[in-house]
């Protein structure tokens, strides 16, 4: 995972003009054009345009892309039509916002993944679709962009670190609820999501993993926990914050002195700089 994370990024590195412009804009208004010619053929343009391997091998090769295009939520009233448009005006939003902070080619690449895991899995499982793919991207927005706050439905206001969680308890819940109805292939489509998500975000994940080890051994280190017993002191008996624990000076009794801690000594002990490279060590 690391290897080929660190290879597409040299690549989109090195290849700074690959990719398609806009390519969110592209998706979106196929997904338009389709949404809208289902309205009048009764879904028919969605079933045209939907991948079935078996169709695929007898000569309909368009369905290798025009997939793409088919919208996650068919047309069935006036409540699908507002559904349709704040998912799909949320997705050209993220698309977009990805691709200012990516550059071109990293989010060409991204999408293009996506693409190609999901027909993969399609040849192997008979059909395929870019639902799970598209809600990814979700995540790679609220990961570069965490305390960003929306307005849920327009009203609600939440940071996007939350909705993020959301948006894992629904794929998790997807997965487990096609396991256990025995659907593979909605059970496989959320996995192949979440696999295209590490390869570009394992090195910040791991990235975050290692500072939550380190500051939970930070918490934990003994010179932490005697500072903390020395701070909850100060406070409750006030008066002063750094007290040399040779000659006894504290700093309201020199307001300008200068006050080290001595990390050879066994405890977390205080030194005015008169004593800090004078004064015998705690063991």
């Amino acid at each position: 995972m690391k290897a080929i994370s660190r290879w597409l990024d040299r690549f989109c590195y090195n290849h700074p003009n690959f990719g398609i412009p806009n390519l969110m804009k592209f998706i979106v208004i196929g997904n338009v054009l389709v949404f809208f010619l289902d309205m009048f053929s009764n879904g028919y343009v969605s079933w045209l345009f939907s991948f079935f391997s078996p169709l695929i091998l007898q000569g309909q090769i368009w369905r290798i892309i025009s997939f793409l295009f088919v919208p996650t939520s068919g047309y069935g009233g006036m409540f699908s039509i507002l559904w349709f448009a704040m998912t799909t005006l949320f997705y050209y939003y993220i698309g977009n916002a990805l691709e200012r902070q990516w550059g071109t080619a990293r989010f060409t690449v991204f999408y293009g993944l996506g693409v190609v895991l999901n027909i993969l899995v399609g040849f192997l499982m008979g059909s395929t679709s870019m639902y799970y793919i598209n809600m990814s991207m979700f995540f790679a927005f609220a990961t570069l962009y965490p305390d960003l706050q929306v307005l849920l439905y327009g009203i609600l206001p939440l940071k996007v670190k939350w909705l993020a969680w959301i948006d894992a308890a629904l794929f998790a819940f997807d997965f487990f609820f096609s396991i256990f109805s025995r659907q593979w292939i909605t059970a496989v489509l959320p996995l192949v999501a979440i696999l295209n998500y590490l390869i570009f975000f394992w090195e910040d994940l791991m990235g975050v993993v290692r500072r939550t080890g380190q500051r939970a051994a930070y918490r934990a280190n003994p010179q932490t926990i005697n500072f903390k017993k020395a701070q909850k002191q100060v406070r409750e008996h006030k008066g002063y914050l750094h007290k040399c624990a040779v000659c006894g000076i504290t700093d309201a009794d020199d307001p300008n002195m200068e006050f080290r801690y001595c990390s050879k000594c066994n405890g977390y002990y205080c030194y005015c700089m008169k004593h800090i490279n004078d004064h015998v060590h705690v063991q």
